[in-house]
């Protein structure tokens, strides 16, 4: 179950001087942020998930469906948190149970933060989750994984430039080293509290989609409230998304939209539109 933040006080474990990273694996018998992990395949994603949860991890299937699901913990700053590492995937456009467990666990799993994984050396191809990942929220870390073998190939990347042009932080790593995975921990503590702000660079649709986009969001609202991004649902509608609109005219987007308010771990278990629970 979901805490309350670490109160720190006086506990010098939490003050930034005396921050460490400790994997937890699957100890976690309370934690305080829930964090996702999300990447295209053979980007490193289970590298960095490894390197910072350990090798004692839960691993099963989401509910109602075939597809893996593993989450682990590690503690940092005085905080336990719970990553629960996202199927492998280039899209959120629900053509595939991968893609849909991803974007309904962005939608409906309530992670205060989203660790995008990238590969340094096809950064071009792998933006395009990121960009997708940023249309549903604003919480984002990019890890810009295998620097190594960007190195390798003279491959050179702007980091900064990028977080810039992104509007989320973006953090250099080599996760078979362990490499840049402190400074990647740090800045999603500082993303989840506020300290590091986010503005993500959303692209701008034409005026007629958008007029169609403010006219659908009140009625989807309304439909089923407490929707985390409505806006996101009704673009989603216009672009003929079909399990968006069965799941909108069946009622499971408003049971899931009120599912939000139930402690993660049942959040998370309900991010399938058509799964079990």
């Amino acid at each position: 179950m979901k805490t309350p933040p670490h109160q720190s006080g006086h506990d010098c474990e939490s003050c930034p001087a005396h921050a460490q990273l400790a994997q937890m694996g699957i100890d976690l018998v309370k934690y305080d942020r829930l964090a996702a992990l999300a990447g295209n395949p053979n980007t490193g994603k289970s590298s960095v998930f490894n390197a910072l949860t350990g090798l004692k991890q839960h691993v099963g299937n989401w509910p109602g469906k075939t597809v893996s699901r593993a989450e682990g913990g590690f503690r940092y700053g005085g905080l336990n948190y719970k990553l629960v590492d996202l199927p492998g995937t280039y899209s959120l456009l629900s053509a595939s149970e991968d893609e849909e467990v991803s974007r309904n666990f962005l939608l409906f799993g309530q992670p205060d933060c989203t660790i995008v994984v990238a590969d340094a050396t096809a950064l071009e191809r792998n933006l395009n989750l990121a960009l997708q990942v940023l249309e549903i929220t604003d919480k984002v870390v990019v890890c810009v994984n295998l620097m190594d073998e960007a190195k390798r190939k003279g491959v050179e990347v702007d980091v900064r430039t990028l977080a810039r042009e992104l509007g989320v932080p973006a953090v250099p790593t080599v996760a078979r080293t362990g490499e840049g995975l402190h400074e990647l921990v740090r800045t999603v503590a500082e993303v989840i509290d506020g300290t590091a702000l986010t503005k993500p660079v959303r692209p701008k649709r034409p005026p007629e989609v958008e007029d169609a986009i403010q006219e659908l969001a009140p009625l989807i609202e309304a439909s089923a409230p407490g929707l985390p991004n409505a806006r996101w649902v009704a673009y989603r509608l216009l672009d003929g998304d079909h399990r968006i609109q069965e799941a909108l005219r069946s009622g499971e987007l408003a049971r899931l939209a009120k599912s939000q308010g139930a402690p993660p771990e049942r959040a998370s278990g309900l991010i399938s539109l058509h799964g079990s629970q």
